[in-house]
């Protein structure tokens, strides 16, 4: 489960990676374009950066406090239906494994 939580937070900052690209290479052609100054082209990045930052700590941060949660969680607890099949198993394994004995017959 964490290395699919792992995954998925990777997967996220390689997509932060090439979004923060992509910004610069908009903002890059607005400049050639002689529709933005150079000036402002790295302000806007910075703040578009900044905000991405800002963003992604904040779902990482939401992550880790439900990860938190589910493993705080006992199963037994939040759910009666697993203890009751848990206790259902133990005793039709103990029936297994001591069966009783037939009378023999006459």
């Amino acid at each position: 489960m964490f290395d699919l939580i792992k995954k998925t937070l990777l997967a996220g900052v390689g997509a932060a990676v090439i979004t923060k690209e992509k910004v610069e290479d908009s903002l890059d052609d607005y400049v050639r374009q002689g529709k933005l100054k150079a000036d402002d082209a790295k302000i806007i990045a910075a703040k578009i950066a900044e905000q991405g930052r800002k963003e992604f700590e904040e779902m990482s941060q939401t992550l880790a406090a439900k990860i938190q949660d589910l493993a705080a969680n006992n199963p037994a607890k939040t759910d009666p239906r697993i203890a009751a099949l848990e206790e259902r198993i133990r005793s039709l394994e103990a029936k297994l494994a001591n069966p009783p004995t037939r009378a023999s017959e006459p």
